[in-house]
């Protein structure tokens, strides 16, 4: 029997919905104004980025076997994403919508058939 994740079942609406209702519980509302929120989102990248500072590629893909490891990777990469969702909550973004746009603009600067990695 197959294993279903969470990314399988779980909407973006409703993570977004998650993150503004426990901002809301808190009173963080006047925390979390854009600028607040992109410099939030910046540390928490650069708290992910720690954890592979000074590794090589095959020491980083081993992680995948530590636990410990796999749960600060999985609660920075958390901070990240509710950093994400939470700024495109304040600023009123559709973020399903401006990912699907980004990746179209991509694809039409980036050509598969003239940017496929040779390596």
């Amino acid at each position: 029997m197959r294993h279903t994740s969470k990314d399988e079942t779980t909407y973006v609406k409703d993570l977004k919905e998650k993150v503004s209702d426990s901002v809301k519980k808190r009173g963080w509302e006047r925390f979390h104004n854009p600028q607040d929120l992109a410099e939030s989102i910046c540390i928490e990248a650069a708290e992910l980025l720690q954890i592979f500072q000074w590794i090589s590629e095959k020491e980083a893909l081993e992680y995948r076997t530590k636990s410990e490891k796999m749960k600060k990777i999985g609660e920075e990469l958390a901070d990240v994403l509710i950093y994400l969702l939470s700024l495109s909550n304040v600023v009123e973004l559709d973020i399903s919508q401006v990912i699907e746009d980004k990746i179209e603009v991509n694809e039409e600067k980036y050509p598969a058939d003239k940017h496929k990695s040779k390596f």
